[in-house]
């Protein structure tokens, strides 16, 4: 897994006018410290100067075409976006003939080979692993389109190393991540930077540096395909390694692409040392950056500037909205001060791919592969007796979440059969992921079961205590907005307390509880039974759960250290495609129940 320093330095391409000083041969003179984002730093009149756009993308998550496969129709939301990289280049070949190509770069923050049922598709349906396998179609797309980087994201590695690997050899660009390390060598297992150059009209060329940083979340979340193989430090403490050095080969201008987000959170508690969305820690504490491409929290960050604590400087953020909905374009100009570039000035702004055209070419190129994914996932795979939706699946217990959860219990209870657990009660945990996610009355298609889980989990079987299971509920109940008594409650405000995503409340099935929204986190819990009785703290039970949340996704207590007494790698989306293939009918009677309920002061909300 080492990163082969030798094909690295030996790979290095020129692309406009000429990209790159990788490191290969003696170092240049250090560049001088980057002037204030935010003026000329004293500039004198005369000196020479340059501009140049860095234009960036983040969390594509498998979109080529403005394509719903969940709905099959055109993609459309409340606010009117629209996805793609056809729409993303539409909006490159905007900026390249206002900017001139050759004062232009385009990098991404990650999370590309995952997302959509086309990047399922060519994973694991007609994997691009197969000898005579298909060339990725987001490689297709990217390539054509002209990247020059792209950082690698915590969804890269969702489906294996293999995979990833022959993503990467796919690629005319280079998957930058300079914290993802050799877990024995702890040396670069994937670029950590590739130097640009661009051409002046003088001559004089600007070395940009874009470092890439993913996130330390994936030793977690990825923990099966990664453990052994791959370690994940944090970014700031890679940051503060890569930059010195950038600086030192001569780099002029440093772009850092992180997936990772700006909030300095964390997901996964205390699990990791290191920061989850740490990209405004890294322009604040480590010296020499300019610019920072921000992916992963999937928000809009049109522009914002953190000021380094070391120099007094300012460092430009900016965060283009999901799956090729915005690009970024961050705006540099360079002076010639003293021998040597010098930032001057750094601006950056978002781009609307609603605004803009698909670009036929990557159209056209990728419309078999796109077909291929339609005709696939529109094959009607059983019939179900009545319609479920999870419109309501966050405040009520609905059939469409007892779906999920009725499965997962089957898988874990046929798993365990004739263990040394198959005695004990099996529960099971399910999230809404979606709440335009139905399942139709009548003929039930693949596409139907992907927007019910579109996300590639898998499956695992935890042992918890009673105890453990009620402190895990109160974190889940966090969730909700606290509420007094009294007086009409709006449903779309009483969730998501303190920014909460959907994907991080459980329900949990096979115990009956309620949940008092009108107390404060951490007292929610009421009438928490099993079989109609109190649950007792001793007892132990079985949580079928994601593997997500099994390896610490969301912070939940317990259930990562938990006992694990099975898994499998088979996705759950496809472990519920199988069992409706098997059954030939759902019906809500068999599985549907309503076992807990939102309370106020004991009276029910809804």
């Amino acid at each position: 897994m080492t990163f082969d320093r030798r094909k690295f330095l030996g790979g290095s391409v020129v692309a406009g006018a000429g990209v790159v000083l990788t490191g290969a041969g003696t170092p240049t003179a250090a560049a001088a410290p980057a002037a204030p984002t935010g003026g000329g730093g004293g500039a004198g009149r005369g000196r020479e100067r340059y501009a140049f756009t860095v234009m960036g993308t983040t969390d594509l998550h498998g979109n080529v075409f403005n394509w719903d496969y969940a709905t099959d129709a055109e993609f459309d939301d409340k606010d009117h976006n629209d996805v793609g990289l056809a729409k993303i280049s539409t909006l490159v070949d905007e900026v390249r003939r206002e900017k001139g190509r050759k004062n232009t770069l385009l990098i991404d923050a990650g999370d590309t080979i995952q997302g959509t049922q086309l990047a399922y598709y060519y994973a694991k349906v007609d994997p691009i692993t197969d000898p005579h396998g298909p060339v990725h179609p987001m490689a297709r797309a990217m390539n054509a389109i002209g990247y020059d980087a792209a950082a690698l994201g915590n969804h890269e590695f969702n489906y294996g190393i293999p995979v990833l690997r022959k993503f990467e050899e796919s690629c005319r660009f280079p998957l930058l991540g300079a914290n993802a390390v050799d877990a024995k060598t702890l040396r670069p297992a994937f670029r950590p930077y590739v130097i640009k150059r661009l051409r002046t009209p003088r001559g004089r060329d600007v070395r940009v540096a874009v470092l890439g940083l993913t996130n330390p979340g994936i030793a977690i979340w990825d923990k099966a395909n990664v453990q052994g193989k791959l370690a994940f430090p944090g970014l700031e403490e890679q940051a503060a390694k890569w930059v010195p050095k950038l600086r030192s080969m001569g780099a002029d201008v440093v772009i850092v692409a992180a997936h990772s987000g700006a909030s300095g959170t964390s997901s996964y508690g205390d699990q990791l040392p290191y920061v989850e969305n740490a990209a405004a820690l890294v322009a604040e504490k480590v010296p020499g950056i300019d610019a920072i491409l921000v992916g992963h929290a999937h928000v809009e960050i049109p522009e914002r500037r953190v000021v380094n604590k070391a120099t007094g400087r300012e460092v430009v953020l900016s965060e283009p909205l999901k799956w090729g909905q915005r690009l970024t374009c961050f705006d540099v100009e360079v002076e010639w001060r003293r021998g040597r570039w010098a930032v001057a000035s750094v601006g950056s702004k978002v781009l609307n791919s609603h605004a803009v055209a698909e670009d036929p070419q990557i159209t056209d190129m990728l419309r078999a592969a796109h077909a291929k994914v339609v005709t696939y996932v529109n094959r009607v795979i059983g019939k179900s007796k009545a319609e479920m939706s999870a419109a309501e699946a966050p405040v009520k217990d609905t059939a469409i979440l007892d779906f999920i959860a009725f499965v997962q219990a089957e898988a874990v209870r046929k798993a365990l059969a004739g263990s040394a657990h198959a005695a004990l009660p099996v529960l099971s945990q399910a999230s809404c992921f979606s709440r335009t996610a139905q399942v139709p009355a009548g003929d039930v298609s693949i596409r139907s079961m992907a927007a019910l889980y579109p996300f590639d989990n898998t499956l695992e079987a935890r042992v918890l205590t009673g105890k453990q299971l009620r402190e895990y509920l109160e974190f889940s109940a966090r969730y909700y907005v606290q509420t007094a008594p009294g007086g009409p409650v709006d449903p779309g405000r009483v969730t998501n307390a303190d920014g909460t995503p959907d994907y991080n409340y459980d329900v949990v099935s096979g115990v009956s509880y309620e949940i008092d929204i009108a107390k404060p986190a951490g007292q929610r819990i009421g009438k928490l039974t099993f079989g109609g009785k109190p649950l007792a703290d001793a007892a132990r039970f079985v949580l079928a759960v994601n593997n997500y949340r099994a390896s610490g996704g969301g912070g939940f207590p317990h259930v990562a250290s938990a006992e694990q007494v099975w898994s499998t790698s088979e996705e759950i989306r496809n472990l519920i495609i199988a069992w409706v293939e098997a059954s030939g009918v759902i019906d809500p009677a068999v599985f549907a129940s309503v076992d807990w309920k939102l309370t106020r002061d004991g009276m029910p909300v809804f």
